[in-house]
């Protein structure tokens, strides 16, 4: 892909999601400013980027001949006011991220993408804290990004057409494919996704099977790596939040967290990015 110069990039937070989409973008030679309030973050967001643009590259995630944006970190939301779009991919907190997306709309030009990265939280429950609600999407991106293409694009009940199409545009610039869905907890594919691995977590809880043989039994029906795989690269921390987010909106007692999963984030295992969750893992990430 080409230089990507007339997209600016802004993610707002350097967790494992804000670096990851930041990863993607500089791969697609798209200019990134990184904004992250804690300074050990801040500092060791570089590396953490340039590690897994080089994991893009032998994966074939991304293509290693485009020469890769530059990436600029900051600890200060007022930095971005240059954007033509603003991704916010901090905790799957409602408050945290009303704060932060407030702040990023005050300082962008009206017409800026400005995007929620969130897997459950209605993107309508955010609208009321950014200066043009019109102008606020949702976007689901998967981890991690620079290896699946699709994001699914949340329209809110005040999302106005504009907004959408430039979301669509930017996505394209970054080689992402748009999915269009409706607002509502958990949206589309996390309302089916997460129940499936909460389900797969308290039948290995139950001692009906093992972690392997649920994983082998799924990849059987066509999912591609099964549940318990993919809750370690989701992190099982930020699956019990988004979880939580699903029950609390919901009252369906099927996204009540597993106490498996809820046990192994107090235990410190929070899937690949700690090198240890439902398995063991070589190097975290």
């Amino acid at each position: 892909m080409s230089h990507n110069a007339e997209v600016r990039l802004a993610v707002l937070g350097a967790g494992v999601m804000g670096l990851a989409i930041a990863t993607m973008a500089v791969g697609c030679g798209v200019p990134v400013i990184l904004v992250e309030t804690d300074a050990t973050k801040r500092d060791e967001a570089g590396g953490a980027v340039t590690r897994q643009l080089r994991m893009a590259h032998l994966l074939g995630g991304l293509d290693r001949t485009t020469v890769p944006g530059r990436l600029e970190v900051t600890g200060a939301v007022d930095d971005v006011a240059g954007a033509t779009a603003v991704v916010e991919a901090i905790v799957e907190d409602a408050g945290a991220k009303a704060e932060v997306l407030r702040a990023a709309s005050a300082v962008v030009a009206p017409g800026t993408v400005l995007a929620t990265n969130t897997s459950g939280i209605p993107v309508d429950e955010l609208a009321d804290a950014v200066a043009r609600p019109e102008e606020l999407v949702g976007t689901h991106f998967m981890n991690p990004p620079y290896l699946i293409a699709t994001v699914e694009v949340v329209r809110g009940r005040r999302t106005g057409d504009a907004a959408l199409e430039r979301t669509r545009a930017v996505l394209a610039a970054l080689g992402r494919q748009a999915i269009v869905v409706g607002d509502g907890p958990g949206f589309v594919s996390s309302r089916i996704l997460h129940r499936m691995i909460n389900d797969a977590i308290r039948i290995v809880d139950e001692g009906r099977a093992p972690v392997e043989a649920v994983d082998a039994l799924m990849q059987g029906c066509g999912h591609k790596v099964g549940p318990l795989r993919t809750a370690d690269l989701i992190g099982l921390d930020n699956l019990a939040d988004s979880l939580r987010c699903l029950y609390e909106r919901t009252g369906d007692e099927t996204f009540r967290p597993a106490e498996l999963l809820l046990r192994k984030v107090r235990d410190g295992h929070r899937g690949r990015k700690s090198g240890r969750g439902f398995y063991e893992y070589v190097e975290a990430f």
